[in-house]
């Protein structure tokens, strides 16, 4: 059954010099657990892999669906996806090297096997560490935050995701600040998309509902796009 695309969960709204731009998925999930994965998502993951390497083993990266159109959109966002490519496209890369996918956590897990197959970026935070409604917005001068990975992610004059105690997220990195933790229990979920990869943000939004739901006994309350 297609999923039910439903207005509710937080207000997010894109400033008026991002729109059509980019799309953005948004979906938000509650009571969720991150226990280990059963072996069927093991497999899932396996199955996955070998058919990505038997179709693109060998091809650049830019002849291989959804990856030139996610690069466009980084490059329409002043953001050299040769430098910091995203994260869908560091998915496939890794696969194709034969790393397979990697373990983070079930929830991190099951989000990055649906930005790998769709390849579209996405964030993922803890919604109750999200205070306010969500503006999608270009970074102003010296903006930015203590990311995941890196100490500090510049974000002036590109574009991100800011709440009330400001940035938070973006296409590239995202911040310690909402970032998911043991003891995460509610989730939202941005996809980025190209604006014309509209029905692949769906088919996207209706696998992360469901797997969501099927592995990390998630509640799924909110899912919506936004142009």
């Amino acid at each position: 059954m297609p999923l039910q695309i439903r207005a509710q969960g937080l207000p997010l709204v894109v400033d008026e010099g991002l729109r059509g731009v980019l799309s953005l998925g948004q979906l938000e999930a509650e009571g969720a657990r991150l226990g280990a994965l059963p072996t069927e998502f093991e497999s899932e993951c396996r199955r996955l892999s070998e058919r990505l390497e038997t179709l693109y083993s060998g091809k650049s990266p830019a002849d291989i669906p959804g990856v030139a159109e996610t690069r466009a959109m980084f490059h329409r966002l002043d953001i050299d996806p040769t430098k910091t490519r995203p994260s869908s496209e560091a998915l496939l890369r890794r696969v194709l090297q034969g790393k397979g996918v990697p373990r983070v956590n079930a929830l991190v897990d099951v989000c990055n096997l649906c930005s790998l197959e769709h390849q579209l970026p996405l964030g993922l935070y803890d919604r109750d560490r999200v205070r306010g409604p969500i503006r999608v917005r270009v970074g102003a001068e010296d903006e930015g935050y203590a990311g995941i990975r890196k100490n500090w992610v510049h974000l002036a004059g590109r574009m991100l995701l800011a709440d009330e105690d400001g940035p938070f997220g973006a296409p590239t990195a995202d911040s310690r600040r909402t970032a998911i933790v043991e003891a995460t229990r509610n989730i939202l979920v941005i996809v980025f998309a190209p604006p014309d990869r509209h029905a692949v943000m769906s088919t996207a939004l209706e696998q992360l509902a469901a797997g969501l739901t099927r592995y990390c006994d998630a509640r799924v309350v909110a899912v919506r796009v936004v142009h």
